[in-house]
């Protein structure tokens, strides 16, 4: 199969480029600004360019288009709206246009601030509602692609983890690990919840998804719905660290733009449709140790 990656250097991207190349599938991926050195079919692509989009599906016409690229920085697409509804929604628009003209599938990586965390649990039939900016970008393009009649796929992640390259950001186990290998004191926050996500159960999902060709929207998070803080004494557990160094701190203390909201995702879906349990946060800290 061929499949193209938009935005395969990305820390979720970069991962795919990796799987579906190790399982034989020809594949392309694109960059903006940090190019994967170790993967030679990669292109630099600015997907706001909605011409040099289209014309680059056309000329490489992949049968799946995976769509990670995206402002991610839920503070930044508060305070500069116009570049995060450049690239989120605009840039995810012409994603489209391209994929229209040569029929292909796409899979579009989502979030779960399309909602807003007011109910208990989400589950993927729930009407989405954001309290973000960054979450109502990221819903327009949800939008937008089931608008677009294309054959498609949601992919609503949170708080993915997972070991990472230089440029790529941070996530909360690498702060944990690094942190504390360096004796220093963590601040983790104690008020924000989430489902964190192993990336390569996203990934391994995404592709089994792909290969049964199954359609709409699916919660690709992990088991566990739990707080920053206990989360990252749980891993500092398992990485056999000085959890005593993690200290809990109310976001209240942090300067941040945006009021982060408690979205607990459910995941069952997943599971129904192809029989895969996504990894709670020992599971997923484990076999990140594992890789060490």
């Amino acid at each position: 199969m061929k499949i193209c990656i938009i935005g395969g250097s990305g820390v979720i991207g970069s991962k795919m480029v990796q799987f579906f190349s190790k399982m034989g599938h020809e594949v392309i991926s694109t960059f903006h600004t940090n190019e994967m050195s170790n993967f030679t079919n990669t292109h630099r692509l600015d997907i706001t360019n909605k011409d040099a989009t289209v014309n680059f599906l056309e000329k490489n016409n992949p049968e799946v288009i995976i769509h990670t690229s995206a402002i991610a920085n839920i503070d930044l697409c508060e305070t500069n709206k116009d570049l995060a509804y450049l690239v989120n929604v605009k840039g995810t628009e012409n994603v489209i246009e391209g994929c229209k003209q040569i029929k292909a599938k796409l899979a579009y990586v989502s979030t779960s601030y399309v909602f807003d965390g007011k109910k208990d649990e989400y589950f993927e039939d729930d009407k989405p509602s954001s309290s973000t900016y960054y979450g109502y970008t990221k819903l327009k393009g949800e939008e937008a692609v089931i608008k677009s009649g294309l054959s498609h796929l949601i992919l609503r992640i949170d708080q993915p983890y997972c070991w990472i390259e230089p440029w790529q950001h941070t996530n909360s186990v690498v702060r944990v690990f690094e942190t504390l290998k360096s004796d220093k004191i963590l601040h983790e926050v104690e008020d924000w919840y989430n489902t964190p996500t192993y990336v390569h159960d996203i990934v391994l999902v995404a592709s089994e998804l792909i290969k049964k060709k199954s359609e709409g929207i699916f919660h690709l998070v992990g088991s566990d719905f739990i707080n920053r803080y206990n989360w990252s004494i749980e891993v500092a557990k398992i990485f056999n660290l000085d959890h005593t160094n993690i200290k809990p701190i109310n976001s209240k203390k942090l300067n941040v733009q945006v009021k982060r909201s408690n979205i607990n995702l459910k995941n069952f879906k997943v599971k129904e449709e192809i029989n895969l349990k996504m990894k709670g946060i020992s599971e997923g800290a484990i076999a990140m140790l594992n890789e060490i």
